[in-house]
C-alpha cells in the first residue's frame, strides 16, 4: 500500500539491463525525500509496457539495452506518453549519443561516472522542466550545433542509425560480430545486416574496410 509519504513523492522508473545499476540506483533514489522508484526493466518493451500502467514522473533509461536500443525506447515514450521525463544514463560519453539522445526527446544525458549527487540533481532539473547534460558534454554539444548552423559538412557517421551506430561502435572497440550479437541481444545475421548497411552508408566496400573504419573512428574519441 502507497504511503501518504509517499504520494507525495515524485516518481522514478528505471530502464538498465544491469541488476546491480539498477538496484544501486533504486536505493539511491530511494533516499531522497522528495522521489520514490516505482518500477524497473531491463529492457523496452517490458519498460514500455509497465510505464503505461504506473505513468511515473520521470524515467532513468540507459541508451543500450540487450534486444533494443533505448533511443528507441525514449521515442516511443515521446510519442505515447509525452507526460514522462526521460533522462539518460549512459556509459557513453560522446556528444553524438547525447545529441541523439535529447533529439530522441530525453530532457537530460548524464554519463555514468558522475557522482550521485550530479545523478539526482540531474532528475530534480528535468522534473522542473529543465534540461540537464553533464558539464564533460555540454560545451562540445554547443559546439556541435553552431558548426550545425554554419551548414558545416557532417561526418559520413552521423548517416547512420542509432542501432548502425552502436555495432560500429562495438567494432571499434574490438568486439566481434558474435560477442555483438550476444551482447544486444539479437541474432548474427541481424549484426550482419547491420554491418552491410553500415559498409554502404560510409562507402566501404570489404569488411576490412569497415572494420578498419571502426578502429579509426573509435581512436579518434579518445586521443592518446
Amino acid at each position: 500500500m502507497t504511503s501518504d509519504t509517499d504520494k507525495r513523492r515524485r516518481t522514478v522508473f528505471i530502464v538498465d539491463d544491469h541488476p546491480l545499476v539498477r538496484e544501486w540506483l533504486a536505493h539511491l533514489i530511494n533516499r531522497q525525500p522528495d522521489l520514490v522508484v516505482c518500477g524497473e526493466s531491463e529492457d523496452a518493451p517490458q519498460a514500455f509496457s509497465a510505464m503505461g500502467a504506473c505513468r511515473p514522473d520521470v524515467a532513468v533509461v540507459d541508451i543500450s539495452l540487450k534486444g533494443s536500443s533505448g533511443l528507441e525506447l525514449i521515442k516511443s515514450l515521446k510519442e505515447a506518453h509525452p507526460a514522462v521525463a526521460v533522462l539518460v544514463l549512459s556509459m557513453h560519453e560522446e556528444s553524438h549519443y547525447a545529441g541523439r539522445a535529447l533529439r530522441a526527446g530525453a530532457r537530460g544525458y548524464v554519463i555514468k561516472r558522475e557522482t550521485a549527487q550530479k545523478v539526482i540533481e540531474a532528475i530534480r532539473r528535468i522534473l522542473q522542466g529543465n534540461f540537464y547534460v553533464s558539464e564533460a558534454l555540454a560545451g562540445v554539444l554547443t559546439a556541435h550545433l553552431l558548426d550545425n548552423k554554419k551548414g558545416e559538412t557532417r561526418s559520413p557517421v552521423e548517416q547512420l542509425s542509432d542501432r548502425e551506430l552502436e555495432v560500429f561502435d562495438m567494432l571499434g572497440r574490438g568486439l566481434g560480430t558474435r560477442h555483438i550479437a550476444e551482447t544486444l541481444g539479437i541474432s548474427l545475421k541481424t549484426v550482419q545486416a547491420y554491418c552491410a548497411h553500415i559498409k554502404e552508408k560510409l562507402n566501404l566496400s570489404r569488411g576490412t574496410d569497415l572494420l578498419a573504419e571502426a578502429i579509426r573512428w573509435n581512436d579518434g574519441k579518445h586521443p592518446r
